[in-house]
């Protein structure tokens, strides 16, 4: 973090600005970092270098830090303001008393030699590390070319939280029908120091959520969600105040050599209570199973000291990873990224990890999934083959579990898109939301199938809940489009346009939100704006014309009022 144009604030007034940035380090050293875990590793005059060992608090010293001038900016004329900027970067570093070096410090000064007066820029590792919305709000700035950096790199700018975010609170989105009771699963955390054991806490989560899906009595929120909060001080806080959580699954592992000793937690977030809260034991490889003792063990206790609770309080109350873990969650994100670069680096990750667990459903219902991300992306050479290698993955989930509700909504996407067998394709995506109510992905693809084929009221609908089931979900902007396009179809343009925007500020490199923003702006009557952002479209898509738009799905009714849009914008038809 650096004084911006330190050099003429000096030459102008060097008295002054010497005294004001003593004050700041000794704010910095005295308040703000002890109070996030910083350290200061050296002061050069006019910048600070300072190290965390987390994420998020690292995020909220830095916002913390650039209000130390705001009283006395308030007094000055703009010459003569005080301004910060910073970079973050997220890396592994070498460290003595003294300094601390890397490559990824020299990373975090060249980011935030990106930064305007004010601003704050972060890297990928950063960016993933922390939720949007909470920890400050993000926007996409793309790739960046660095000097002396061999590659381009990709950033956002990181602000303080708004809290103003259309359709922020999942309250909102929730149906007002819907009286089941919340839940957030988070990540067990590791006691350990072993890191192929890092991975349990992950595994641990993911089949307890898996099981109080099954319940109809419970609204489990997608682990997508309630991963960034893993670890966190405050993630009974904001899993209450940002996912509408009414409880709060927690805990903390051992492993002793082929055992594993659970402490898990059940919170009632609302009243901060601890409901339940016990300590199990079993094996290790036991985790990995499908039908896991000790998983079904932590489900079913937990499910039944929740129903418990509530009940006791309706009586007494007024009426009123390991590696293999890693690879799907870097293919997942990679995938929705929206690069060449990054869509092909999660192919290799998937196929390996297919490759490893031939078996296994997952894998293969998420590279079928891949392919469908291709066509959308615009990236796909032969968009109609691709859809058909979807569907033949994920025959092939299927064949291994026939109620695979991942497997079951991307076969049922992919042939809603095709337009083959449109009835077929409805008919999975219900056996899908009907295998798992809480599948967020089964909603989004019923969104999109009543968009094209059916009624777009039900359209809507489907979107808001897959939304308010994955509110904090890292691709966000993608559950955004899906609802722009809804809203799009039942004419609401104004409320298209701006979660077309909000979603862009997330991914920038997005094409399909970036053509919902086409169509919008369009029938908004904003001629002009629509003009524009069509450029935008082509600079993401160079060799689209009106034809390829038409040849990369079905030839739905919405598909061909595009397809005139476009061309009356002026797209070359061929």
């Amino acid at each position: 973090m650096d004084l911006v144009e330190s050099v003429r604030l000096m030459a102008s007034n060097e008295a002054s600005v010497v005294f004001h940035w003593h004050s700041f380090l000794q704010h910095a050293r005295d308040e703000v970092l002890p109070r996030h875990g910083g350290r200061l590793v050296k002061s050069l005059g006019d910048g600070i270098l300072v190290e965390f060992d987390e994420v998020a608090p690292a995020a909220k010293a830095t916002l913390r830090l650039h209000r130390f001038f705001d009283e006395y900016n308030r007094r000055r004329d703009d010459d003569s303001k005080l301004w910060l900027r910073a970079g973050l970067n997220a890396t592994h570093l070498y460290v003595d008393d003294h300094d601390v070096f890397g490559h990824g410090v020299n990373l975090a000064a060249r980011v935030a030699g990106l930064a305007g007066p004010g601003e704050t820029v972060i890297t990928a590792n950063v960016h993933d590390a922390l939720v949007d919305g909470v920890d400050g709000d993000m926007a996409d700035m793309g790739e960046c070319y660095l000097k002396h950096w061999p590659e381009p790199v990709r950033t956002w700018t990181l602000s303080p939280p708004s809290g103003t975010g259309l359709f922020l609170k999942p309250a909102a989105l929730a149906r007002p029908d819907d009286f089941r009771a919340t839940i957030a699963v988070l990540p067990f955390v590791s006691r350990g120091n072993v890191a192929e054991h890092f991975v349990i806490g992950e595994l641990l989560a993911d089949g307890v959520i898996v099981q109080l899906s099954r319940s109809q009595h419970l609204r489990v929120i997608s682990r997508l969600s309630t991963s960034v909060l893993r670890g966190r001080e405050d993630a009974n806080q904001t899993a209450s105040q940002q996912l509408d959580a009414h409880f709060v699954l927690s805990g903390s592992y051992v492993a002793m050599g082929d055992r594993v000793l659970v402490t898990a937690e059940l919170c009632n977030s609302r009243s901060n209570e601890v409901i339940w809260a016990d300590r199990l034991t079993g094996d290790v490889m036991d985790v990995v199973q499908q039908e896991s003792e000790l998983i079904n063990a932590l489900a079913s206790t937990c499910a039944d000291q929740l129903l418990h609770s509530e009940v006791q309080r309706t009586l007494t109350q007024a009426l009123p990873r390991l590696d293999s873990s890693a690879l799907m969650l870097g293919a997942i994100n990679l995938m929705h990224r929206s690069t060449r670069r990054d869509l092909e680096r999660s192919q290799q990750l998937l196929e390996a990890l297919v490759d490893r667990h031939k078996r296994s459903v997952a894998p293969w219902a998420w590279l079928a999934k891949w392919h469908i991300m291709q066509v959308v992306q615009g990236i796909a050479p032969n968009p109609q083959e691709s859809f058909q290698r979807a569907i033949d993955i994920s025959d092939r989930a299927l064949d291994m579990a026939p109620d695979s509700a991942l497997a079951l909504s991307v076969k049922g996407h992919a042939m809603c898109h095709l337009g083959k067998d449109v009835e077929e394709s409805n008919r999975l995506l219900n056996e899908a939301t009907h295998s798992n109510p809480n599948d967020p992905m089964a909603r989004l693809y019923s969104s999109v199938w009543s968009q094209l084929w059916g009624r777009p009221a039900d359209s809507l609908q489907a979107a808001q809940d897959a939304l308010a089931l994955s509110p904090l979900d890292p691709q966000r902007y993608y559950f955004e489009m899906m609802l722009a396009n809804s809203h799009l179809a039942m004419g609401n343009y104004a409320a298209a346009i701006e979660l077309c925007k909000s979603s862009l500020s997330k991914n920038r490199y997005h094409a399909p939100t970036v053509r919902v923003l086409v169509f919008s702006q369009y029938e908004a009557g904003l001629r002009d704006d629509a003009r524009r952002t069509l450029e935008l479209l082509c600079q993401l898509q160079p060799d689209l014309t009106v034809n390829r738009y038409l040849a990369s799905g079905n030839q739905s009714q919405t598909r061909q009022h595009g397809a005139r849009v476009l061309k009356a914008l002026g797209l070359p038809e061929y």
